[in-house]
């Protein structure tokens, strides 16, 4: 079996390989959004007119329920259509379609109709300095609606993989990318054509002491807090990526919980309601009889995002070293 070469790219370029293979390999693929034409603000679809042309790859009104609405539109007549939505922070004016049209209509069809073919990307999450309208987290919100896939990665490789399997799936998908890893998400990423499976978390560490999972940007985060807790305690933390949120692989968690008795989950957004809840009710159900200590949560704070207290507010690796200790030594 030949081996696939790889080149080191960031996720930005990642992405933009993933919709570059997506419309080379399906000819109903088209790419639009606010200022996609000319590369996007965060250049994730530079190129793609030029090689595409302007059939393909379009500029769109500043109207997100527009361009839900005319994604759900084309994807239905059996088409593949990506758009993007500019900061995830305005998603919420296409929510009614996305909510009650997008996830809704194999269901109400009784599946002799679906919108599968629609894909939304949508940049999130802390930047550094975008304050409340460019920094928010809006995953949970996703994940309370049946007939959505809800996907974010954390890195470039995982990027590209899971943003061709999300454009190929047969159900509608949200894919948030993590903004602040555009540029400083550096790998080597598999040339050409590949997938990687929604629905299946990655064990990115094996450990023994406490099971850490996160996905997007917190990926990070916990590998630097893991490294922490063993340079300075001698603990082993296992560190598990989700990068599919809905479908969550449960699973893969409760395996792991089983094995080191104590579990941690740390993401962006506000902490009540935030999908760390869902893991934790889940794992307390399965996992009950194994745990040593009380599920801990590592999450925003139940405030708008901050500019100035923004470094206050993340839920950093100090943070989750803190959950660890408090955790490990219950």
């Amino acid at each position: 079996m030949m081996q696939r070469s790889v080149k080191r790219i960031n996720l930005f370029t990642a992405v933009n390989e993933a919709m570059r293979v997506a419309m080379k390999t399906d000819p109903t693929c088209i790419v639009f959004g606010e200022d996609v034409g000319f590369g996007g603000v965060f250049r994730c679809t530079v190129g793609l007119q030029e090689e595409f042309g302007k059939s393909r790859v379009f500029n769109t009104p500043l109207c997100e329920q527009g361009i839900a609405g005319f994604a759900i539109g084309y994807a239905s007549t059996g088409k593949t259509a990506v758009a993007e939505i500019q900061f995830a922070d305005y998603i919420y004016p296409a929510f009614d379609q996305l909510v009650n049209e997008a996830a809704k209509f194999r269901y109400r069809s009784g599946n002799e109709f679906n919108c599968g073919g629609l894909t939304i990307r949508a940049p999130c999450g802390a930047v550094g300095h975008g304050a409340l309208y460019h920094s928010q987290s809006p995953e949970a919100y996703f994940c309370h609606t049946p007939g959505l896939k809800v996907v974010m990665p954390s890195g470039p490789a995982d990027a590209k993989g899971l943003l061709l399997a999300s454009i190929r799936c047969p159900d509608p998908v949200i894919f948030l990318e993590p903004k602040v890893l555009y540029r400083s998400a550096v790998e080597e990423v598999p040339d050409g054509d590949y997938e990687v499976e929604l629905g299946v978390a990655k064990i990115v560490r094996e450990g023994s002491d406490v099971t850490l999972v996160g996905w997007g940007a917190q990926v990070g985060v916990l590998l630097k807090a893991c490294d922490m807790a063993m340079k300075l305690h001698n603990i082993s933390c296992e560190v598990i990526d989700l990068r599919t949120l809905l479908p969550w692989d449960a699973n893969t968690i409760i395996q792991s919980v089983k094995k080191t008795g104590r579990l941690i989950i740390t993401h962006e957004a506000p902490r009540t309601g935030g999908f760390a809840a869902e893991i934790s009710s889940t794992i307390q159900e399965e996992c009950f009889l194994s745990l040593e200590a009380p599920i801990q949560r590592v999450c925003g704070y139940d405030t708008p995002f901050p500019l100035v207290f923004e470094k206050l507010y993340m839920p950093d690796q100090l943070k989750i070293l803190e959950a660890i200790k408090d955790t490990v030594y219950y």
